[in-house]
């Protein structure tokens, strides 16, 4: 998972044009882009300690998070950790397995609370660790009544979300592609992502309660996108956990 492997990625050359690149940097206005600051390669957690304290969490306190960790969240999910050019690898190889390095994933940020990040939905852009805003406000008091009112969306500082271009991995596959490929593309990159905010003192949880209809039109995604997963995260009340 992704706190065993950070060790070896360490010594991975590829990452090198990260390694100095300490702090968020807006470095587009139009629309609004961020380049988020270098994931860090090491850990307080092991990856033993991280899978046994592993919980959904549900309840979050209304208090920011860092930029820095919203950046790791998201290289967690989906970032590149080694170059390729490669056409059909889109940048290179990422921190989850995807079928035939296909990656069909596309990963969303949507933004309340995350300092020096305005509010908004923004798409992760693997290849350069960016992020472009979609929308410019917060839409999670909509995106949470899409998905059956669940308060978790609403309170937490911040989401991922998750929707699917099909046809990337379905050319190569198949509807085998559609049934099983990219549903275990999802698994490989959500469980990153629980480990990580484990690894970072908080929580998050995995929803795919929603109307697909309402979260497209709340999301403003592009027709070939399909919805998938949303996972709200960020610090949390010690209550129900499963």
């Amino acid at each position: 998972m992704v706190v065993a492997l950070v060790s070896l990625m360490a010594c991975n050359k590829e990452t090198s044009d990260m390694e100095n690149q300490d702090s968020i940097k807006l470095i587009k206005e139009n629309p609004l882009t961020y380049r988020l600051p270098s994931p860090r390669l090491e850990s307080d957690m092991s990856a033993e300690e991280v899978m046994k304290k592993r919980r959904s969490h549900r309840h979050f306190v209304s208090k920011s998070i860092d930029a820095s960790d919203v950046s790791q969240v998201l290289w967690a999910a989906y970032g590149i950790t080694q170059k390729a050019n490669h056409k059909q690898l889109r940048g290179g190889f990422r921190t989850a397995p995807s079928a035939g390095a296909l990656y069909p994933l596309e990963l969303y940020l949507l933004v309340d609370k995350v300092n020096e990040i305005e509010p908004g939905v923004y798409r992760y852009l693997a290849d350069g660790h960016q992020i472009q805003q979609t929308i410019d406000h917060n839409v999670k008091l909509e995106l949470s009544a899409a998905a059956l009112n669940q308060k978790m969306i609403h309170e937490a500082p911040a989401c991922l979300f998750y929707s699917a271009i099909y046809e990337r991995t379905t050319e190569k596959y198949g509807s085998r592609g559609e049934n099983r490929y990219v549903c275990m593309d999802l698994g490989h990159s959500a469980q990153n992502v629980y480990l990580q905010v484990e690894a970072l003192h908080m929580g998050t949880c995995a929803i795919g309660a929603f109307s697909d209809d309402k979260v497209r039109e709340v999301m403003q995604l592009p027709a070939k996108e399909e919805p998938l997963y949303i996972m709200p995260f960020g610090h949390y009340y010690n209550k129900r956990e499963f």
